[in-house]
Formats: structure tokens, sequence, C-alpha cells
């Protein structure tokens, strides 16, 4: 792993110019490498700078969450794989907008499962699209300026991240049973 980020490192330096467009198309075969996000928006911090990074990576997640969109659509065999994949990880749990930008931040969440979950919160590729954009804004900005920090924070500093950000998506969770009508839980629980 540290080989390979090592190589990308030298190769993007190496690009001058066309440096950006090498790192865009990292995000792009990034799952292909295994590569997690943050290791990628870290790079990104560390090549190009903050300001640079972040857009680089704002573009990069963007266009990925539009292949991903394009290639589920055009092989329902990878749809239905990641739907197999969300019904193991979560059942029928619907999340609202705000959760799965705030899972999003976390480094341990699929990518792409969040983005079946947006897929399926939204009806066209246009409001996928600008969900996507907004939900990668924020992990894109801190791991770009945080990266180093976050992945050398001590124990207990990372463990009151984690619960922070648990903490809104259970705020976020209560608000959303709030807002769904009487009997909805029902049919819910049912379901399952």
């Amino acid at each position: 792993m540290i080989e390979a980020e090592q190589w990308i490192e030298g190769m993007i330096k190496q690009a001058g110019w066309l440096g950006p467009v090498f790192f865009i198309l990292l995000h792009l075969v990034r799952p292909l490498l295994f590569l997690p996000v943050v290791v990628v928006c870290i790079a990104g911090g560390y090549l190009f700078g903050f300001v640079q990074g972040t857009l680089y990576s704002i573009i990069g997640l963007s266009l990925m969450g539009a292949v991903f969109y394009k290639i589920v659509n055009w092989f329902p065999s990878v749809r239905e794989r990641m739907m197999k994949v969300k019904r193991k990880v979560a059942g029928d749990r619907k999340m609202t907008v705000g959760q799965v930008m705030i899972l999003r931040v976390m480094p341990f969440v699929h990518f792409h499962l969040l983005s079946i979950y947006l897929m399926d919160m939204t009806k066209s590729c246009r409001e996928y699209m600008k969900y996507s954009v907004l939900g990668v804004i924020a992990p894109a900005l801190l791991y770009t300026a945080f990266g180093e920090a976050i992945e050398q924070m001590p124990w207990y500093v990372s463990l009151t991240f984690l619960s922070v950000l648990l903490f809104l998506y259970a705020l976020l969770e209560r608000r959303r049973k709030k807002r769904q009508p009487e009997g909805a839980e029902a049919r819910e629980a049912d379901s399952v």
C-alpha cells in the first residue's frame, strides 16, 4: 500500500500540468486499486495544498459518483450485488440525505454503499448528482485539511470525533422518525 502511494505521488509530481488531471483520474480508478477515499484525499492535500487538493478531490469524487450511477444503471447485476450488500449491512433501514452526508465523513463506511442509498432516495440522475456533490464536499475538505492529523490522532481523540458523528447521526434519525407519518413504522416493521 505504501509503495502504491509513493508510486502515485511520483507520477503526479513528474506529470507537471497534467498532475491535476492524473489526480482526478486516480479518483476514478481508486476503487479498482482498493485505495480508500481518505488516502487519496490526503494525497491531494499533500501534493496540491489545501485549496487545490480539495477542489480536485471534489471533482474526482463527483465524477466517481456519476460513473458509479451509470455503471449501476447499465449493469443490473452490479446494482443487485450492491443492493444485497446494503440489505446485509442495514436491512431495509431508511436514511435521510443528512445521515448519508454524515456517514460519508466517516472513513470506514463504504463510499458506493452510500451512493446506493442516495440513488434510492432520488428520482433522477440530476437530483442524485446534486446530493452526491454536496455529500463529497465535507469529506474532501476534512481529509485534505486534516488528513495526516486524523490518521495520527490519539485513540481517545478519534473516539471522541467518532462519538460526535454518531450523535449527529442519531439526532437526524430521531428527526426522521418524528416526521414519519403514524403507522409508517408499523408498516416498516411488518415488511422486515
